[in-house]
């Protein structure tokens, strides 16, 4: 993958990170197997409306995923995509004399 493609991958991801709220709903996420907006809803605080708008952002970045079963959407974190960003691969980026 070239290096611009590379950045604006993490550009897109950063981003969604860079809000307090999505922080709040990845870490609500993290504690469950799966959650349905009408539960996160009431554990977050917010209007359904804004809560899909945010979803929307960290899924459109693939930090959570989306199983939709019935009329219900039932959301997860994507782990793979969330250890890949905490991982020594980004690091690379930055300190390539560390890579492996």
């Amino acid at each position: 993958m070239p290096l611009q493609s590379t950045f604006e991958k993490y550009e897109k991801k950063f981003k969604a990170l860079a809000d307090q709220k999505r922080l709040h709903i990845l870490n609500l996420l993290c504690q469950q197997d799966s959650s349905c907006v009408c539960d996160l809803s009431e554990l977050i605080d917010m209007p359904q409306s804004k809560l899909s708008y945010h979803l929307k952002i960290l899924l459109d970045a693939n930090l959570i995923q989306k199983e939709t079963k019935g009329t219900w959407s039932y959301y997860t974190v994507n782990t793979t995509e969330i250890n890949h960003l905490l991982s020594p691969e980004l690091c690379c980026l930055f300190r390539p004399s560390n890579c492996c």
